[in-house]
């Protein structure tokens, strides 16, 4: 599937002036999200014990913060997230850092 048809089936949970976020909650045990940031904007950063997060970055360019490591990416780069661990993106191209994240669903999120 690419990412149009991703969108067809996915829901949109959140759309403002900072992100559209697009989860496909379709698999039993797994979320599958879609985050495209716009340029000079940020995620809210947070953290969750109950499940770790594997973020590969699509499109565009910029940093994601786990706990206190500053890890710059751009399309085609992963980065995996402990449970438990605070982090945030930050977009500073000048397009949309586009990413997915792919995390076990958990009480708050999917379940």
């Amino acid at each position: 599937m690419d990412i149009k048809q991703y969108k067809e089936q996915a829901k949109l949970i959140r759309d403002n002036e900072i992100y559209k976020v697009y989860d496909l909650s379709t698999l039993k045990d797994l979320n599958l999200s879609l985050t495209e940031l716009n340029p000079g904007k940020e995620t809210l950063g947070h953290s969750h014990k109950e499940a770790d997060e594997v973020y590969v970055f699509i499109d565009g360019k910029g940093r994601i913060e786990v706990k206190e490591e500053i890890i710059p990416v751009k399309g085609g780069d992963v980065v995996a997230v402990p449970g438990g661990k605070l982090h945030k993106v930050f977009n500073e191209g000048k397009g949309i850092l586009s990413f997915w994240s792919i995390f076990e669903k958990y009480e708050s999120r999917g379940k």
